[in-house]
């Protein structure tokens, strides 16, 4: 979830006075970070509100996309790799070495 995206969630669920918690990501950031209701008889009011909410979000990403594209300042792939080349390389190498790692015993009992 995009701190932008919590941030609108939290507003949301505080406008509409829906008691909630979180968790964090944890110390090195490698566990899901969420956003929990303390009484689960409010579970379907916050899923109501988050169903048009995840709507609506969608619709202004869309939007936002269509109006970069036709401006012609959207994000290509082009864009990243002439943006980041280094880091396109690595993750392609790290792609490959876990394809090569995951089929080498498939291809060794064929052998």
């Amino acid at each position: 979830m995009l701190d932008d995206e919590a941030a609108e969630l939290r507003e949301l669920l505080d406008t509409n006075g829906i008691d909630y918690y979180e968790t964090p990501a944890g110390n090195w950031g490698i566990s899901m970070p969420a956003i929990w209701l303390r009484d689960e008889s409010q579970l379907q009011a916050a899923r109501t509100l988050l169903d048009a909410y995840q709507g609506e979000r969608a619709k202004r990403a869309r939007e936002e996309y269509e109006r970069l594209r036709r401006s012609g300042r959207h994000r290509t792939l082009a864009d990243t790799v002439r943006e980041n080349p280094i880091r396109v390389l690595v993750y392609l190498a790290a792609a490959a070495l876990v394809i090569y790692v995951s089929t080498v015993p498939f291809v060794a009992l064929v052998d």
